[in-house]
């Protein structure tokens, strides 16, 4: 086969638009890692087969945008969480929906099946966690006790346990049977994105906005790994089958993890961005990732991928003794495994406790004419008849997954042509009526080096003549987009004249003028539209907490914009300014100053001047003091702190010494700032 003498250890599959509007989260099916469901702002769910262009089914009937969405683990059930807050569970082999549940009061941001039982869990921007029973429309218990959104649920491999991430940074783990927190894991320093169980072994993994990976021992509740070396929050874990080694997914990268002692045994370029969903199948791992209307599909050849040996990480020491070797390749910790019984939550006590609360204000019961209500408005529209008989309605009924393919996505060859791998041209079962379903091909993938997937050497020699030129003349936009333009970007004063004569007879009609002066105002909407939604979020971390949790978050959400916007406002107060704000400034400012608008450049400007005129005397003056007698640990935080602002601002005086060169009112603002910063000359 070609695709035997590929180098590649990861690869684009594909990408598509998935939704009329932004796309807001994503699922893969564990099970088969072939199924992908995604949820829109468009109020729909659309279910794909992954490396395929066009939609299966669409299931309508929120009212609000779908802001989670969760396959069962069999794959034959799907549930998906609202805006409003409402659930819904629907049925894939009867294409219909089966349950609406609703209770909480905000939105819902995570889900998870229960692995056994008719049960799910439901986490919501409320702060509350729901337990159900979906067959008797039941709500059966609430967990209270986080004190911000719960982003991530997941079940017990025994289906005995729930644990819960939360952006307030703890990990809680709850005792369904009992209804009540077991323990409460706190070692985290910002908003806990992940949890997920380790498979065999008694373990509990967590991937959290300060970059790190831990892992908690549930038999002695602790902390017995933090594995570091992230440079961007981490957005999904997972074990590997076997339970031996654990995957993390940051922005753009792929870690391998393996713990007593704390090892990272690979790191792979996965070039996925905000990865948003991992699975494992057939010796791959898939990474599915979104931006706006538009899904990706990764892949990565974990035959590949380093899986032992790799450098000790000196996160965390265990029962004060130095890491040492693992006498074996699972390390030295012998831990118990779980029992699956046939049965998790059920007996009589979870039935009782059914009965007991869903007549509670809690339960939110609801009438059988509203469910027959909500069951006519909703419906699953059924795009390709073919692939749902073949996955959701097989003709064997013991498998109720995609079949198993008994080869992996096949990676591209590194001599293979763009053009040998087009999607079938009879597919047309595109979501949007008016816009084609676009799949960029496997031949266009990137290297395992490289983060924006471009065609390499060889592949750019086997490309028609005609294709070359198109990519070399884009680029023909000003290094610097200034702030104060007189003509609007992106429109040319020629494509409203008539053509030339040789090209076409005629004038534009005022159906193609218009046409091309509303070109690309819907993603200008959907763009502002996702602007306006991540401010609001700012602010009410803002006004919840402090100016520090609400930059934090806004540096979280990777969008210069957002951090521009909060940054114009606190430059106007210098007095919110503090030691704490200026470390997380500071590495923002090197990407303003370093932008091609000049609007940032000038926000970053503005804030480096800020920080040198209020600060640099309190950096310098700290690290120049001589130490003190015994300990002092508000002193040596402030040090350290001192010491980290002093690091970056050396960086950022590279920047802006390179920067000064340049002519016209960008240099003198440049030379400015270099003049403020020869200070920093004399420090070591």
């Amino acid at each position: 086969m070609a695709a035997a003498n590929t180098t590649k250890i990861s690869w684009r599959l594909q990408k598509f638009e998935a939704h009329s509007s932004t796309v807001s989260c994503l699922a893969l099916g564990k099970n088969s890692g072939r199924l992908l469901a995604t949820g829109g702002h468009d109020c729909r769910v659309n279910l794909w087969a992954v490396s395929k262009a066009n939609c299966i089914m669409s299931l309508t009937g929120h009212k609000s945008p779908v802001e989670c969405v969760q396959f069962s683990m069999s794959e034959d059930q799907i549930v998906t969480g609202s805006q409003s807050g409402s659930i819904r569970v629907w049925d894939m082999e009867a294409a219909k929906i089966v349950k609406t549940l609703t209770g909480h009061k905000s939105s819902i941001s995570s889900l998870a099946f229960h692995p056994f039982q008719g049960f799910l869990a439901s986490g919501s921007m409320d702060t509350n966690i729901k337990l159900w029973d979906f067959r008797r429309k039941g709500h059966v218990f609430r967990y209270t006790g986080h004190t911000q959104a719960v982003r991530s649920l997941a079940f017990s491999p025994d289906g005995k346990w729930l644990a819960s991430a939360s952006d307030d940074g703890t990990v809680k783990l709850w005792d369904l049977m009992q209804g009540k927190t077991i323990t409460e894991f706190t070692s985290h320093t910002a908003a806990v994105n992940i949890v997920q169980f380790n498979p065999n072994e008694y373990l509990l993994a967590s991937g959290s906005s300060d970059r790190t990976v831990k892992l908690w021992d549930l038999e002695k509740f602790k902390m017995i790994s933090s594995m570091e070396g992230n440079t961007t929050p981490v957005r999904c874990v997972c074990f590997s089958p076997d339970g031996d080694c654990l995957y993390s997914g940051a922005t753009d990268c792929m870690r391998v993890f393996g713990w007593e002692p704390d090892r990272c045994f690979d790191v792979v370029t996965a070039g996925w961005g905000k990865v948003s969903d991992l699975a494992i199948c057939n010796q791959q791992l898939i990474g599915v990732s979104q931006q706006l209307s538009t899904v990706s599909s990764y892949v990565v050849d974990l035959k590949r991928v380093k899986k032992s040996g790799g450098s000790l990480l000196h996160g965390v020491t265990h029962d004060d003794q130095p890491a040492a070797e693992p006498k074996d390749p699972k390390g030295s910790v012998l831990r118990r495994s779980y029992e699956r019984p046939s049965t998790g939550c059920s007996s009589q006590r979870v039935k009782q406790r059914c009965d007991a609360d869903r007549w509670s204000p809690e339960g939110e019961r609801r009438s059988p004419s509203e469910d027959e209500a909500d069951e006519k408005v909703s419906a699953a529209e059924i795009y390709n008849a073919e692939d749902y008989k073949e996955i959701f309605q097989p003709k064997n009924a013991i498998s109720r997954t995609p079949p198993r393919m008994s080869e992996p996505f096949p990676a591209p060859p590194d001599d293979e042509s763009i053009s040998g791998s087009e999607p079938h041209p009879k597919d047309k079962s595109s979501l949007l009526p008016d816009k084609q379903q676009r799949v960029e091909p496997t031949g266009e993938c990137p290297a395992p080096s490289t983060v924006n997937p471009a065609p390499s050497n060889h592949l750019a020699a086997a490309l028609p003549p005609p294709q070359p030129p198109a990519p070399v003349k884009v680029k023909t936009q000003p290094k610097v987009i200034l702030s104060v333009r007189n003509d609007p970007i992106g429109l040319n004063v020629s494509d409203f004249l008539p053509l030339a004569p040789s090209n076409r007879g005629g004038a534009l009609s005022d159906a193609e003028a218009l046409s091309q002066i509303t070109k690309g105002h819907d993603t200008m909407c959907v763009m502002l539209s996702s602007r306006h939604k991540n401010l609001e979020t700012v602010r009410t971390v803002w006004a919840r907490e402090d100016i520090k949790r609400a930059l934090d978050a806004a540096v979280s959400m990777n969008d210069l914009s957002i951090v521009v916007d909060i940054l114009n406002i606190i430059n106007l107060q210098a007095s919110l300014w503090k030691l704490d704000l200026c470390m997380t400034v500071l590495p923002q400012i090197e990407k303003l100053l370093t932008s091609k608008y000049e609007s940032y450049m000038q926000t970053g400007c503005t804030s480096l001047k800020l920080i040198m005129r209020h600060f640099w005397t309190l950096i310098s003056d700290t690290l120049k003091a001589t130490p003190s007698v015994g300990v002092d640990i508000t002193r040596e935080e402030r040090h350290q702190k001192c010491r980290t602002c002093c690091r970056q601002l050396k960086n950022l005086s590279n920047v802006v010494k390179n920067r000064a060169v340049q002519v016209g009112r960008h240099g003198s603002a440049f030379r400015e700032l270099q003049l403020l910063m020869l200070p920093l000359e004399d420090v070591l």
